[in-house]
């Protein structure tokens, strides 16, 4: 039997899940667990739309999502809002 690898962009289809998997994602203690999910939501809306969304370079965006590089908070609020997407706290 040929075990196909696990894709979370492929499960990423409406904007409730999206949400719900940056969210999980984000409370992780790792802030690289949410970078790494960013990625996944991006690769799933595709990478050069959400880039020219976004205002940023394709290339670099492929590096970002890639772990080659760590993005800067303006990066990443960037690529929220590109994505139709918003960061909240609550209590």
């Amino acid at each position: 039997m040929k075990v196909k690898p696990f894709n979370p962009a492929e499960h990423l289809q409406t904007d409730e899940e999206i949400a719900e998997y940056l969210n999980q994602a984000y409370d992780d203690e790792d802030p690289e667990v949410f970078v790494i999910a960013l990625g996944n939501v991006i690769r799933a809306q595709g990478v050069a739309e959400v880039a020219r969304r976004a205002g940023l370079n394709r290339e670099s965006l492929y590096k970002l999502i890639s772990g080659k590089t760590r993005p800067k908070w303006e990066t990443v609020h960037a690529l929220m809002r590109a994505l139709g997407l918003k960061l909240r706290t609550a209590a």
